[in-house]
């Protein structure tokens, strides 16, 4: 199977354009033709419907530009791995984080990382695992760590689970409800303020608020920056969801204040490492998810 001929079938498939594949591939338009002309008669199959102004893939194509590509990009971590393998170096990774893990595995997974792999070069992209799903799957990044709890069954990914968080609810020290036992209505009262909760989540809270079957809670704030939702909740009279882990120096300088509230029952996160399924990890990859589980393991002790 020619790699080459393979990756001008993807050009094609991308752009839906004759002229403009071959020019990503830096061909001549006649030659990027007969390149497509040559694999269609070598698999003695149509890869792609030709119309006047319009390409589409056959259903054989679709089949085959799938399987080609993972055969390229399965091609180019070999060629890379080879590469960083034979120089004695680990190269560099892009990864995703989801909110609660950058505020409480990164700093822990990222310190470690920096001390004993320093020629390493890494770029941490932060967000809910929607967003770092899309980015995953084009391959932006190699991987991400994120609450996992609501991402759906995909037999296209991978996911190594490596612990979860209790969350709790925590307000500023001298805020009304600190010190007593109150209900979860009484704290919706002062407004919430969490990481960007989907619609399970929100469903889950109007549950225990008791508001009618299928209308969803309304959030105070939502947002993916634990910095700005802890400023919130000591400069406010806002209710912070987190965990202990995400506001311990907090706790600890009795700035924040976990609160007491009966049926607030929200299951501990879910911690996954997630990746596509049957893609090769390189190897800074691999040394930085190694970080991130054993930060994960300390904090979950």
């Amino acid at each position: 199977m020619d790699l080459r001929r393979l990756s001008h079938v993807v050009a094609l498939a991308d752009t839906l354009h004759f002229a403009r594949a071959a020019q990503a591939v830096h061909l001549s338009q006649p030659a990027f033709s007969r390149s497509i002309q040559a694999i269609e008669d070598d698999l003695g199959i149509r890869l792609f419907d030709r119309e006047t102004g319009d390409v589409r893939p056959t259903p054989a194509g679709e089949f085959v530009i799938e399987r080609a590509r993972r055969l390229l990009f399965e091609a180019r971590c070999l060629q890379r791995d080879v590469d960083l393998y034979r120089d004695s170096q680990l190269g560099d990774t892009a990864f995703g984080v989801g909110p609660l893990l950058t505020a409480t595995l990164m700093p822990r997974a990222l310190q470690e990382l920096r001390q004993q792999h320093p020629q390493v070069a890494l770029r941490m992209e932060v967000g809910n695992w929607v967003q770092l799903l899309e980015s995953l799957r084009s391959e932006n990044i190699e991987f991400f760590a994120a609450d996992v709890r609501d991402m759906p069954k995909d037999a296209a990914l991978d996911i190594q689970l490596i612990g979860g968080q209790p969350p709790h609810l925590y307000a500023r020290a001298g805020h009304p409800l600190a010190g007593h036992t109150y209900t979860l209505l009484d704290v919706w009262e002062y407004g919430i303020a969490v990481p960007k909760l989907l619609s399970p989540s929100k469903v889950e809270l109007a549950m225990l608020l008791g508001l009618p079957a299928g209308q969803e809670a309304s959030i105070a704030l939502e947002c993916d920056n634990y910095g700005v939702l802890k400023t919130v909740a000591l400069t406010t009279d806002t209710v912070l969801g987190a965990t202990d882990a995400a506001v311990q120096d907090e706790l600890e300088a009795g700035a924040l204040v976990r609160l007491a509230v009966k049926g607030w029952l929200s299951p501990p996160s879910t911690t996954g490492i997630v990746r596509l399924h049957g893609r090769t990890a390189s190897p800074a990859a691999q040394v930085a998810i190694a970080a991130i589980a054993r930060a994960a393991q300390d904090i979950n002790v």
